[in-house]
């Protein structure tokens, strides 16, 4: 392995020592969704044959003519065949006995709350899907939306899903710069956004992030405002470009005809960081996605008819998208959303939520169990959490303890944990326990999902033996795979397919143990992962670059207890600027505005110099070392290896 996954190494000592498994229970196999583990076998021999039947939960306008069409890198799923989205989510469930079923249940961090019945839900979407059409949207127009966790960021993507508008959402915390490329690179006609966002008690300024970024966004035609937080904070509508809600759906009918969509039309697209800097734009498209994440969601969360699901991702992210909305309304579920922050107005919020809902599946990350272990058990102690069948993990390897701990004090010991590895760009679950047949092991998200075929190879593209770290690689398609980058197909091909022919590159390191169980150690390229979310090294040190004090600066992942990662950047100033302690914050501020909070750095060391190779490469490898207390790794090839014993010296005074 390269030498980008030395830290990765180091934790996969760690875990060959884990040695405890957890078989599901009796009482849970029996009742299981799946329980027998021949799905697997059958979906080898016949995975076509296994994606088909999945494909025949959904309604379809027309059927297929073709599963699948594989050309390295290129796939169509279901060719020929008609659908939509919104259909499969909302409308054919009107028709049935869930009519009026919760579709959505909704609780706004001040606490007030919202029902949407399915019914209702559909009446929602149809009048803001005709509003949209009377602003001139049609199907193809890209739609941005930047909105806080509000009932009508699920009403927009679903109306957009409706009229064959490929929505865009972006995370609320993204800053005005980010917002501007992503509508700017998807060339959005409409974008959907709020007065303002609820979080810990403060106004998130969204109307005022979207007016700085109009500034520079030529394509976009109208603006629609949420009005959430009201009088709290004053907002300026310009005439003829920005419209409320409210007013735009006041007269408009509450029935839609669907846009009947190929199964290979694009439902949405989704911006996640690359290593270059600039926003990948992961292109997912309606069919196949729809298939994946309506199967994935019944089989590994074991979903029931009356079932109260929570996810508590944002939907700003791929799990919102694939986990609160697509799969589970799909499925018929009743979902859960939620605005605030685990620990508004107290540390039991989370645990408040499951009791009063009796939410039966609950999904979070890894950075928000760290968490609430370090806010102690006396939290989820105070709780009625009974009402838990299955709880799940997602966004980041989670690390044994943290497994324990969320089994012990949230599952009480009986909830089988499906610990769940995935990407923006597979659209769907890859690799995950089916929790009526898999033993779990703490650490592990075990096994691939049915269909699905991974390897764990070497930098010369041969399996490693079992133990051994290497890169992960999926070597079949998948129905939820995303199809392109927007607008870049070379780079598509580039980031995930030139390192392994016929192979797609997750760029994630992992090891296969004895059992054939798969164990993840995060990122092996230039993208750290902070809290679940994805940040590039480039985008952070572009941003400290940007600051007209800096000259220089590399940007590293960091062990961090909490987020798995936190962002240190090392800043080599401009002649004649003294570092100090304002600047530092004055610098981690910089990157909020061009980021957004979720990229703000952890720490910032000054430094006169930055360890550099002879062709003036930034050696990032050896500042990892350094600030994880590591001994310094080879620095025969760099330039002046001095540098480096200066600050290490520098960096164990400061730290």
């Amino acid at each position: 392995m390269s030498d980008k996954t030395d830290a990765a190494q180091e934790k996969l000592v760690a875990l060959l020592k884990e040695g405890r498994s957890f078989p599901p229970s009796d009482e849970f196999r029996r009742q299981a969704n799946v329980s027998d583990p021949e799905i697997y076998d059958r979906a080898r021999q016949d995975p076509e044959g296994f994606w088909v039947e999945e494909a025949k939960r959904l309604d379809w306008f027309e059927g297929w003519n073709k599963v699948v069409e594989w050309n390295v890198p290129w796939v169509k799923w279901f060719i020929g065949g008609k659908l939509n989205a919104t259909c499969n989510c909302v409308d054919r469930h009107v028709k049935t006995s869930r009519r009026t079923k919760p579709a959505i249940l909704w609780e706004g961090e001040p606490g007030d709350q919202r029902v949407l019945t399915f019914e209702d839900l559909q009446k929602e979407v149809n009048r803001f899907a005709n509003a949209l059409k009377s602003l001139g949207v049609k199907k193809g127009d890209r739609v941005a939306i930047y909105l806080g966790m509000v009932p009508e960021l699920a009403i927009a993507m679903l109306a957009c899903a409706k009229v064959g508008a490929p929505h865009s959402i972006v995370f609320g915390g993204f800053s005005a710069d980010s917002l501007r490329e992503r509508i700017n690179d998807a060339q959005a006609k409409v974008v959907i956004t709020g007065d303002g966002a609820w979080r810990r008690g403060n106004v998130v300024p969204l109307k005022a992030n979207v007016d700085e970024a109009l500034t520079g966004t030529p394509s976009i035609e109208k603006v629609v405002v949420v009005e959430r937080v009201g009088k709290v904070t004053q907002v300026d509508m310009q005439p003829g470009r920005d419209i409320w809600w409210h007013d735009l759906v006041a007269n408009a009918s509450d029935q839609c005809d669907a846009e009947p969509m190929d199964s290979e039309d694009i439902l949405y697209i989704l911006y996640t960081s690359g290593t270059t800097g600039k926003p990948k734009g992961v292109v997912h498209t309606t069919g196949g996605y729809l298939v994946g994440t309506t199967a994935t969601h019944r089989m590994i969360f074991d979903i029931k008819e009356d079932d109260v699901y929570w996810c508590t991702a944002d939907i700003g992210w791929v799990t919102g998208h694939s986990y609160i909305i697509y799969g589970p309304l799909a499925n018929g579920c009743t979902t859960l959303m939620y605005e605030g922050s685990p620990d508004y107005p107290d540390r039991g919020r989370f645990w408040d939520i499951v009791q009063k809902y009796k939410v039966n599946i609950f999904y979070t990350a890894p950075t928000a169990i760290r968490a609430f272990m370090r806010w102690g058990t006396e939290w989820p102690a105070k709780y009625d959490l009974s009402s838990l069948r299955v709880i799940g993990s997602v966004g980041e390897p989670i690390n044994p303890e943290a497994w324990i701990w969320y089994h012990q004090n949230i599952g009480r010991e009986r909830c089988p944990i499906v610990d769940t590895w995935w990407q923006t760009e597979t659209g769907m679950i890859l690799i995950s326990p089916l929790p009526g047949i898999t033993a779990t092991k703490p650490g592990s998200a075990t096994q691939p999902f049915p269909g699905i075929e991974a390897e764990v190879l070497d930098d010369r593209g041969q399996p490693v033996g079992p133990g051994a770290g290497g890169y992960l690689v999926l070597t079949r398609p998948w129905p939820a795979m995303f199809r392109t980058i927007y607008g870049d197909p070379d780079r598509f091909v580039r980031t995930y397919w030139s390192r392994y022919p016929s192979k797609y590159f997750t760029g994630d390191g992992a090891k296969v143990d004895e059992d054939g169980y798969f164990w993840l150690l995060g990122r092996v390229d230039d993208v750290m992962n902070v809290a679940g979310h994805r940040i590039s090294t480039y985008e952070v040190e572009s941003a400290l670059v940007d600051h007209p004090a800096v000259a220089e600066a590399a940007v590293i992942g960091k062990t961090h207890e909490l987020k798995g990662q936190g962002i240190a950047g090392f800043v080599t100033l401009k002649e004649g600027i003294d570092p100090s302690d304002e600047l530092k914050n004055e610098l981690k501020q910089h990157v909020v505005k061009k980021i957004g909070p979720i990229a703000r750095p952890d720490d910032i060391f000054f430094t006169a110099e930055l360890p550099k190779t002879r062709s003036a490469k930034i050696m990032r490898r050896l500042l990892r070392d350094i600030a994880e207390g590591r001994v310094l790794g080879d620095t025969t090839t760099l330039a002046d290896p001095a540098v480096t014993a200066r600050l290490k010296r520098q960096y164990e005074e400061e730290g």
